[in-house]
């Protein structure tokens, strides 16, 4: 067995494209190995901006044989009368490609019918990857592509070279005006020269000696001790940036650090719009002192060691001081403004369409958000700490988009909300409005920080809110996997929210208060729009919980009752899970079950009630006055656990039901001759089943 090797070397491909098209090319390879029958052992990927590269260790020389059974015309149609084969036979037997006389006759339940025993002989591998690898290398997939020259091939960028070795033999195939070989690139300044690879297992060492480090986590690790080695001669650290690091690690070949200085009158600039500018634009690390304090130096990674490294961080140094100039001539143009004429300028920026302008949208959720204080205080349930909340939440509304357009957002977008924490702490607002001005748009991706304030939770809730109910209420509803206003991570957001901070207060009606606002006419209007948000942000839920590993039953059973109070669910999920792995669940399960069937059957309605009271003395069997006896000692349990959100304790209380609800069965009829009996055995049911038709739908879960 030999290692196959491909490589694929082009123009400078962009950072971002690399991950997804390595992960894509070795997984389509190995997908057309394993479709064309060609044992193979692990894939590991290697890449530069110049290469994309795939490697498969122990690749068979063949391709396995396989062999099948081919049924045939019916005997009767395939031999004469003597025994001697027939036309029919014998073009069966040169379809097939065996000899008359190794047709055999095989028994079906249709009759006897002629067969083959046909095998397909494996072929030699290097013939098969000759059409495969070309098909590999087209398929890669990339956001964007391109054509170059006249060809009618497609790539991120076109292709210089492509190598393709199975141990030391060289798979020849066309791809374009290309030709495969066994020729890679060394790096383009430092050993520019053709690198003749004598076998496919030479190629990590080999690029290597020609300063190409391909090894992705070799070379950032490489990286890493650079800008590290860099920062501590600075006398400072490097400001934590994996994303930073991956970008930089996928713009170079060979990782070279290199420090940078600029002018100290920059530091009147805020640290964020500072960092801002050498990151985004630049890719340039920052570097902090021992304070936590940005220092007034960079450190850029290049892609070659040049002879006068200080004539390289002069450019660097010349090029961000033009960036760094914009950035103070930017932030000094905003401090003239105040937010309340940045706040007025919000008439004329749309939020959308059909929606109306950002002005009108803080204004709503400056409206939500006050009527969420009135249900959300800290420890404090004063009036005066509602009352507090709510000025904070109402300010910190008005503010929330002002930064949107000032000069520095315009420039750096992603600074939206940093600044306008940093423009409300200028002005002189209070530190948790300030603080929630920026901490509304959390999180911002999926597993990102949530506020830190109670004041940034509240104002996060209602902007988001008033985004998903708008878009619904305008009929732009997510589809598939479209979704251009970020609603699901939207709803994601506010359950995150809700769920950590122990919010509790109604998901139904902070959906109907949102839609009021927007103007939303007539009760059946209303009732569809919020029963369709409510689904929304409940199947939200369902996924979240899921993916922390909670059973889909257990989810289901839960979801499936009421999503309405938010940290309820997962206390709910985390009670019934818990009593899932109890030994006698599925008994319990059963039992339950069985009382909600019964119910239906008797036309009755979930959650409906016969009229009336159980009556003792229509009791006629021992099991019912023990069932009644039991439940009325239970029901009081529920109901004070339930209402302090001690639900393991409530399900614990009506687990203990168990044994009076299967004697009950073994004991009576319920559907008795007698209309009064049976009526009062299915009141005595009904009870049972209310005690937990508020904490989950047993008919849900599986036993």
């Amino acid at each position: 067995m030999n290692t196959l090797l491909l490589e694929i070397g082009s123009e400078e491909i962009p950072a971002g494209y690399i991950d997804p098209a390595l992960r894509a090319l070795s997984a389509n390879l190995q997908q057309k190995l394993s479709d064309a029958r060609i044992p193979h052992g692990k894939t590991a990927v290697y890449g530069t901006p110049r290469r994309l590269a795939v490697e498969v260790k122990d690749v068979a020389a063949k391709q396995q044989s396989v062999s099948s059974e081919v049924i045939g015309p019916p005997a009767s149609v395939g031999f004469d009368a003597g025994g001697k084969p027939t036309v029919a036979a014998r073009k069966f037997a040169e379809k097939v490609g065996v000899p008359v006389d190794r047709l055999a006759v095989k028994e079906t339940a249709k009759g006897a019918y002629l067969c083959a025993k046909v095998t397909e002989r494996g072929q030699p591998t290097k013939n098969l990857l000759k059409k495969i690898l070309p098909e590999v290398i087209l398929a890669t997939p990339f956001p964007k592509k391109m054509r170059w020259a006249d060809l009618e091939i497609e790539f991120a960028r076109p292709i210089h070279y492509v190598v393709a070795l199975i141990g030391k033999s060289v798979i020849p195939f066309q791809l374009g005006n290309l030709r495969s070989n066994r020729y890679s690139q060394g790096h383009y300044f430092m050993n520019p020269a053709r690198i003749k690879l004598a076998d496919a297992d030479q190629y990590v060492s080999s690029l290597k000696a020609a300063h190409v480090l391909v090894d992705i986590a070799a070379r950032k690790k490489v990286l890493r001790r650079e800008i590290e080695k860099v920062a501590a001669d600075l006398g400072g650290s490097i400001l934590p940036d994996e994303e930073l690091v991956d970008i930089n690690t996928h713009l170079v070949e060979y990782p070279i650090a290199v420090a940078g200085k600029f002018d100290k009158e920059f530091l009147e600039v805020p640290d964020e719009v500072l960092i801002n500018a050498m990151r985004e634009h630049q890719k340039y690390f920052s570097v902090m002192d021992d304070k936590g304090k940005l220092m007034p130096c960079f450190i850029s990674v290049n892609n070659t060691r040049a002879k006068n490294m200080d004539l390289v961080a002069t450019g660097h140094e010349r090029v961000i001081r033009a960036r760094l100039a914009d950035a103070k001539f930017f932030y000094r143009g905003d401090l003239a403004v105040s937010n309340q004429q940045r706040v007025e300028k919000l008439h004329g920026v749309l939020f959308q369409a059909k929606l109306g302008t950002m002005y009108e949208k803080t204004a709503r959720v400056g409206k939500i958000a006050e009527s969420i204080a009135e249900l959300v205080t800290d420890a404090d349930k004063s009036d005066s700490a509602k009352a507090s909340l709510k000025k904070r939440a109402a300010r910190a509304a008005t503010l929330s988009k002002a930064d949107l357009v000032s000069q520095v957002v315009g420039e750096f977008p992603k600074l939206q909300g940093v600044m306008g924490r940093i423009y409300a702490k200028v002005a002189g607002e209070m530190p948790t409005v300030a603080a929630a001005v920026e901490e509304h748009y959390r999180p911002v991706y999926s597993g990102g920080a949530l506020p830190d304030t109670t004041t940034g939770a509240v104002l996060s809730i209602a902007d988001k809110i008033d985004s998903i109910c708008g878009c619904f209420s305008a009929g732009l509803v997510p589809t598939g996997a479209s979704d251009p206003y970020a609603l699901r991570r939207q709803g994601i957001g506010i359950i995150q929210i809700m769920q950590r901070r122990g919010f509790s207060f109604s998901l139904r009606e902070l959906i109907r208060t949102s839609l009021r606002l927007y103007g939303i006419k007539g009760k059946e209007k209303t009732a569809v729009l919020t029963d369709k948000i409510y689904t929304f942000i409940k199947n939200r839920i369902f996924n979240l919980l899921t993916d922390e590993g909670f059973s889909k039953d257990v989810v289901a059973a839960v979801a499936d009752v009421s999503v309405d109070d938010v940290p309820g669910v997962w206390s709910r999920v985390k009670a019934l899970e818990a009593l899932k792995a109890q030994p006698d669940f599925e008994p319990l399960v059963s039992g339950f079950k069985r009382v909600g069937n019964l119910l239906k059957k008797s036309g009755m309605q979930p959650g409906s009630r016969p009229a009336g009271s159980v009556q003792t003395d229509l009791f006629e069997h021992s099991s019912e006055a023990k069932l009644y006896s039991s439940y009325q000692k239970v029901a009081k349990k529920v109901t004070a656990a339930t209402a302090a959100g001690e639900f393991e304790q409530a399900l614990k209380a009506i687990a203990t039901l168990h044994g009076p609800v299967d004697a009950f069965f073994e004991g009576v009829m319920v559907m008795a001759k007698i209309q009064k009996v049976r009526t009062n055995r299915l009141r005595l049911l009904a009870n049972v089943a209310a005690l937990f038709e508020n904490l989950a739908d047993f008919s849900k879960l599986a036993s």
